[in-house]
């Protein structure tokens, strides 16, 4: 029976040692130029001793002049590739493998950057309060991103990577070409679930044609965003079913946007006992995933779930997110029995009584848990300890400030 313990032989012939991965985390740590620096550098040498079999890197955008925050890193081109070669050797010592996760926000980007038109497949904007109207993309623009996705693939490999992933979740651009409730075009990408899928599915081609046969690609992918009318999972099982014929190396399975948090712990208490918000979906993927490995991230921590996960072959990888922002070296913990269930904090904000009246709770608390996961990074890049004790306010204050720096008028490119 497979453990936690083996390795995974990948289909580009890359091979994970074992079946712990560290998921994306948005560190939000680029310099004034969008590029890394040496903060990225001590937390990702701090992850490579924890243990992982494969550690995925935060959202790292393909356009600087469209954000999901400030902080991104961005990669158009090879201006930052002493920077990037810099944070892509911090893991080889390690001996683990580290994938850059590739995004485009779309009408995700960041709230709080005034001036900004965010684009879209189309007008439609977020269900948040004060979200702003996207503008819907030109078929040229659709296929300037789609460029964009592949040259910052191989500018990753050229850094030394060795891997990327598409972002295919979580309400950002590829999720929302998915999404009948975000696409609403009638032309050759959206109208009904075929032409919906078309944009990932040229997404993962160009990059699979302009890296190397030994480089990965995966892709993390919703089970469903959980909005009445939305991307369902019978439409996610063929987006899985039409992506094994297109030469991934892994499937990561999530679910939720932030108009909808699932993958925060949102879910139902019945999914939440189950520990595994995702497992079920997996389940019924399997063999429409044929040979390409599948991750499953969200709610796992105990040993006890991570192995029959792994040991029935529901998944072939379990990735942990917010666990590794305070307990950096999770994997070995669990590998090696010193804990049987990972240490999982969720904030939550206060007055409930009173914003609950004017505000949607669940997505503000979404916020706050993310903004406190975030101020963990920090400290751990600035080559501090976590701190398990911070508070609601601490966090409100630095979210509001790294969400405020450098956006507050018009961006520019260049």
């Amino acid at each position: 029976m497979t453990s936690l313990h083996d390795p995974l032989p990948l289909p580009c012939g890359q091979v994970l040692p074992n079946r712990i991965m560290k998921a994306a985390l948005s560190e939000a740590l680029g310099d004034a130029r969008n590029a890394p620096d040496g903060r990225l550098e001590r937390l990702y040498t701090t992850w490579s001793r924890g243990g992982y079999g494969l550690l995925v890197t935060g959202n790292v955008m393909i356009d600087r002049t469209q954000l999901g925050e400030p902080g991104n890193i961005v990669i158009e081109d090879e201006r930052d590739l002493d920077a990037l070669t810099s944070w892509a050797k911090t893991t080889k010592d390690a001996g683990v493998p580290i994938w850059v996760q590739l995004n485009h926000p779309g009408r995700q980007s960041n709230p709080l950057a005034l001036g900004h038109t965010p684009v879209a497949p189309s007008a439609v904007p977020l269900d948040i309060p004060g979200a702003v109207t996207p503008r819907e993309l030109t078929p040229g623009e659709i296929e300037d991103i789609i460029e964009r996705f592949a040259a910052a693939a191989l500018v990753c490999e050229t850094a030394g990577f060795d891997g990327v992933q598409i972002h295919g979740a979580h309400g950002y651009l590829v999720a929302q070409f998915l999404s009948p409730l975000a696409n609403r075009r009638d032309d050759d990408w959206g109208g009904d679930p075929e032409r919906r899928m078309r944009f990932v599915l040229e997404v993962v081609r160009r990059i699979r044609a302009r890296v190397s046969p030994g480089f990965a690609v995966g892709i993390k992918l919703n089970s469903a965003d959980f909005q009445r009318g939305g991307f369902t999972e019978d439409e996610s099982r063929g987006v899985v079913a039409a992506l094994a014929q297109e030469g991934l190396d892994l499937i990561e399975v999530s679910g939720g946007s932030y108009e909808s948090p699932a993958m925060m712990g949102t879910a139902a208490a019945s999914t939440r006992a189950r520990e595994a918000y995702f497992l079920e979906y997996a389940r019924t993927v399997r063999a429409l995933a044929g040979n390409v490995p599948l991750a499953v991230t969200g709610g796992f921590r105990s040993r006890t779930a991570m192995d029959q996960a792994i040991g029935a072959g529901e998944c072939d990888v379990v990735g942990i997110g917010r666990p590794t922002a305070t307990t950096t070296d999770a994997a070995d913990v669990i590998l090696t029995g010193r804990t049987d269930t990972l240490t999982t904090h969720q904030l939550r904000s206060g007055m409930r009584g009173v914003f609950g009246k004017v505000v949607d709770l669940k997505t503000l608390d979404g916020v706050l848990d993310l903004g406190w996961h975030t101020d963990q990074l920090h400290r751990i890049s600035a080559g501090l300890e976590p701190d398990p004790n911070r508070g609601r306010l601490a966090t409100t204050v630095a979210l509001l400030r790294r969400n405020g720096r450098g956006s507050f008028g018009r961006k520019r490119g260049g």
